[in-house]
């Protein structure tokens, strides 16, 4: 059975099915490599922060070891890039499999999206509330500001 395909989701690509993604390091990594075309380690790295799907930071180490594997996955490509002054850099760039494997995660993660979603607005309406320092907090208090607002 194929790495991102599991037993009980039939054909469609899931979350079980995809791998350790905590993270969700490999996704943004195909992502940053779609939209950009090539970029070195620690460009992906300083683009990161700004297309993180948790809150979890990425240390320099792991994300190479994820670049590794996608590498012998013949998801992700690289060369040397020897211009320039300074020491060369390994560069790499989106296979047209780590394409359908970016379009694999899209779906996971867009599932996983609705269904934390309705997870989200079955507690609220069950008052429940989150914890107070939680950015979610947030989010709920200026929901009930603006219901208070309109009444």
């Amino acid at each position: 059975m194929p790495r991102n395909r599991c037993g009980r989701h039939g054909n469609s690509p899931c979350s079980c099915g995809m791998g350790n993604i905590y993270r969700f390091v490999e996704p943004v990594v195909l992502f940053l490599l779609k939209t950009k075309g090539h970029a070195h380690g620690y460009e992906l790295a300083r683009d990161m922060k700004d297309c993180s799907l948790t809150d979890a930071a990425i240390d320099l180490g792991g994300l190479y070891r994820v670049l590794q594997r996608l590498e012998v996955e013949a998801l992700v490509a690289s060369e040397w890039d020897t211009s320039g002054s300074g020491p060369a850099r390994r560069v790499y760039s989106i296979t047209s499999a780590g394409e359908y494997r970016l379009r694999e995660w899209v779906a996971v993660i867009g599932n996983m999206s609705r269904s934390m979603d309705a997870f989200l607005r079955r507690a609220r309406a069950s008052d429940i509330e989150p914890l107070p320092d939680s950015p979610e907090a947030d989010v709920a208090g200026s929901d009930a500001t603006a219901a208070d607002d309109r009444k």
